[in-house]
């Protein structure tokens, strides 16, 4: 059997595309929240309008989860960074078995994500 060897280099590009693909969402939850607050202002009903704050709670929740991917991210650069001080090159078993549960976070974050966008995009197209 053979098994993946995580180099300290590998994990921070990594980590650069994920700290990259974070802020893009970042940066979409505010064009999104734009949007709410453009038909909070077109709209009365209060269906439309109980859908507008379902929206609104599920983009703070995505933000602070957000949040926590990028504070994780940091932690384990600082630990990839104390490594290269000390000339290690691949992380131990513990740190490399935290990256990949790390990856599978956030495969999972962008299809929850992708989901909420696909939703949001139908809802869009209804009421603006």
């Amino acid at each position: 059997m053979k098994k993946e060897v995580l180099y300290n280099s590998n994990m921070h590009f990594e980590h650069e595309q994920w700290k990259g693909e974070l802020a893009f969402w970042k940066d979409e939850l505010i064009f999104f929240n734009n949007k709410l607050s453009e038909l909070v202002t077109r709209w009365t009903d209060k269906d439309v309008l109980a859908q507008l704050e379902h929206y609104q709670n599920e983009f703070v929740l995505h933000g602070g989860v957000i949040e926590d991917l990028q504070e994780i991210i940091e932690k384990h650069e600082e630990r990839i960074a104390g490594q290269s001080i000390t000339g290690e090159n691949a992380l131990d078993i513990r740190m490399t078995k935290e990256h990949l549960e790390f990856r599978d976070k956030i495969e999972t974050e962008r299809h929850i994500y992708a989901e909420l966008k696909k939703e949001f995009f139908r809802f869009l197209e209804k009421y603006m």
